[in-house]
């Protein structure tokens, strides 16, 4: 956006991103969302292509990008998401980490990396992507709340990587993918 002052940046916090911005869009709240989260296919393109999907609040940032993600039917229906790309995989890595408001539990968050080639032999990268799901009902305290919805970041020092073909459809509990 050209009328942001230099050095305006668009870094939201967690809480930020899990109360606000996913919730909004999962309730169909806020249509403006899109100008700092566009809704965006992500496994339909390698990770280096993205930075042109970004909203405009993200524009030209180098380090990171955000976007919401079609949830994947099979997920929908309690199955395990598709994160095959066209050439690798994305690979959930460490424990889910959980995202506090006010102490009470309003989301999970995974991190995982992006493997070039195919498992169980595929090369590590550079690209990390977090996801955010956030929990049903307003504040959970328990991580056994369903999952409303998802939201990933990505996170890449940018050279070689890819994306995914997995067919998807948006549903009122579609999820939230960011990039960075």
């Amino acid at each position: 956006m050209e009328d942001l002052p230099p050095g305006f940046r668009f870094y939201p916090t967690e809480e930020e991103l899990v109360s606000f911005y996913l919730q909004n869009k999962l309730k169909g709240r806020r249509q403006d969302l899109d100008l700092a989260i566009p809704a965006v296919d992500i496994y339909k393109y390698n990770p280096w292509d993205l930075p042109q999907f970004a909203g405009e609040l993200c524009q030209g940032d180098p380090e990171q990008w955000f976007f919401f993600v079609p949830r994947q039917e099979r997920e929908a229906h309690g199955g395990r998401p598709n994160r095959l790309t066209t050439i690798g995989y994305w690979k959930a890595t460490g424990s889910p980490g959980n995202v506090y408001s006010s102490n009470q539990i309003i989301g999970v968050k995974r991190t995982m990396v992006f493997y070039r080639g195919r498992a169980p032999g595929g090369r590590k990268t550079e690209w990390k992507m977090n996801e955010y799901k956030a929990l049903a009902g307003e504040a959970s305290s328990s991580t056994s709340a369903a999952p409303k919805g998802i939201w990933n970041y990505l996170r890449g020092s940018g050279v070689q990587l890819s994306n995914n073909n997995g067919e998807t459809i948006f549903q009122e509990e579609d999820f939230a993918y960011f990039i960075d």
